[in-house]
Parts: C-alpha cells; sequence; structure tokens
C-alpha cells in the first residue's frame, strides 16, 4: 500500500486530527468540571473551587432518593435486554428463514422506531399507554422502551442468522434433536457474537433513552437520565453542586454497565467473530 506524502494529505491528516482532538479536548473539559465541581464545596469566579467536600454526594442521595431511582435503572435496564434479546432473536430467526408476501413492508415496519425521533412516537404510545392505564408504572417503562430496541435486534441478528447454513440445522433435526437442542446446541454458538453485539447496544441505549422513559414514568418508575432531568429542571432551589454529583453517579453507573458488558463482548471483533464461525 502506497502512502500518500503530498503536502495536501498531510494538511487534511493535520485538520482531521485537530478536530478530533479539540472535540476530545472539550468533552474532558466539560466531563472534569462537573465532577470538580461535584466535589468542590464553593466555586465562583476561579481555576479551582476554594475547598474540597463530599457531602455534596450523600446530599444527592437522600434528595434526591438515587437508591430507589438506581434499583428502577437496573431492573429496567435488565428487563428490556432480556426481553428484547428473547423477542428479537425469535423475531429475526422468522424473517430471516422464511419467505411470504410483505416481508419488505414487515421489515420497513421495524426500521421506523429507529430512524424516527423517539418524541415522535413517543407521544402517542404515551396516549395509548395512559389509556391502558400502564402509563406511570414500571411495566409501562419497560413496554415503551421496548418499542425501539425489539427492532434493533431483530435488524442486528438477521445477517448474522442468515449466514448461517441451513443444512447445519436440517443435519441436526436427521439426528434427532428437537428445537430446543437445536436451540442451544447449534445455533445459540454460532450466533452468540451477534446477540451478545445487539444486547450490548440495547444496554447503552435504555440507559440513555430519556424520552420515552419521561413520557411514560411515574415517581416510582423513573430510571437515573429522567430522575436527573427532574433535579434540573424542577421547580424549586437546588445547590449546583448536588446535582453535578448527581450527574457524576449517572456517569460512573454508565460506565459500569459498559464495563460489565465489554467484559463478555469486544464490539470491534464482531463481524470478524461471526465470519470465523465454522460452518460444517
Amino acid at each position: 500500500m502506497i502512502r500518500d506524502t503530498t503536502i495536501g494529505a498531510k494538511l487534511w491528516a493535520t485538520a482531521v486530527w485537530a478536530v478530533v482532538g479539540f472535540f476530545i479536548l472539550n468533552l474532558f473539559a466539560m466531563i472534569g468540571t462537573v465532577i470538580t465541581s461535584s466535589f468542590g464545596t464553593r466555586w465562583l469566579g476561579t481555576w479551582l473551587p476554594a475547598g474540597w467536600t463530599t457531602r455534596w454526594y450523600s446530599s444527592a442521595w437522600s434528595e434526591f432518593q438515587l437508591g430507589d431511582v438506581l434499583i428502577v435503572s437496573f431492573q429496567v435496564v435488565g428487563l428490556v435486554v432480556l426481553i428484547s434479546g428473547v423477542l428479537g432473536v425469535t423475531a429475526a430467526y422468522a424473517l430471516a428463514r422464511r419467505e411470504f408476501p410483505g416481508k419488505r413492508l414487515v421489515m420497513l415496519l421495524f426500521l421506523l422506531p429507529l430512524l424516527i425521533p423517539p418524541i415522535t412516537f413517543g407521544i402517542p404510545l404515551a396516549t395509548v399507554l395512559y389509556q391502558t392505564g400502564l402509563a406511570g408504572t414500571f411495566w409501562g417503562v419497560v413496554a415503551a422502551n421496548l418499542v425501539p430496541t425489539v427492532p434493533f435486534v431483530i435488524l442486528v441478528m438477521i445477517p448474522f442468522i442468515e449466514q448461517i447454513d441451513p443444512k447445519i440445522e436440517a443435519a441436526a433435526r436427521v439426528f434427532g434433536a428437537n428445537t430446543f437442542k437445536l436451540f442451544i446446541h447449534v445455533l445459540l454458538p454460532l450466533l452468540l457474537p451477534g446477540i451478545l453485539a445487539s444486547l450490548l447496544l440495547v444496554l447503552v441505549r435504555t440507559i440513555a433513552m430519556f424520552e420515552l422513559t419521561f413520557l411514560v414514568a411515574g415517581p416510582t418508575s423513573q430510571t437515573l437520565v429522567v430522575a436527573l432531568y427532574y433535579a434540573v429542571f424542577a421547580a424549586g432551589v437546588r445547590a449546583v453542586q448536588s446535582i453535578d454529583a448527581m450527574a457524576v453517579i449517572y456517569m460512573a453507573t454508565t460506565l459500569i454497565w459498559l464495563l460489565v458488558a465489554l467484559r463478555f463482548v469486544n464490539p470491534a471483533q464482531i463481524v470478524t467473530r461471526a465470519k470465523q464461525q465454522p460452518a460444517h
């Protein structure tokens, strides 16, 4: 491979790295400001706070009832990931293995929740959930988050399933494997990279999903991102440091979820691992 060493190429590479560096610098500056503020006693017009303390974290924990909010967030994320995996993989298998009239239309319908901004379909969705009595409840929040996550799992899993030779499944049937054994011993090992990839992205999406959760959450069914919004914009006077402490807790929680998920799947190797699965 011949590397372009012209002045134009060097200038272009320098400009790209400068833009990337500027973005990263601003990102870390914003995060650093929030973290610094969450530990500062008072910070007005100086480079650093006047003093340091951890009391804002205990204040945020008690004021915003973060213990209950975190439990609800973990439950919502866990159930959305689990249900999306079960429904999405099942539906993806059916769509990948079956041809029927209107299949392209069905695929288009699955694409819509991913292409349309959540607030666009979130309002009519919330209206339906309020009419059925689910809005304001824990299961209403789970149901709302399933609308974009199940289609996402389906669209990610279809290519993984289509690359598996149907003859492998036919051979397993010949040797007496029922549907359950076929899935556990044959399909699951082959589909595991795709399943882990899709569920990892569902996890990230659910943690950060604000619009749908905000529209249907009640006082006892708020996730952490919605509770953070109320902490910032709800009526009343609150210490900025306390809100920043809550934001740090949100960032730390998201990071922990990601580290745990990345322990089981490496996104950079998802496609490679799928292509390297033996087909025999």
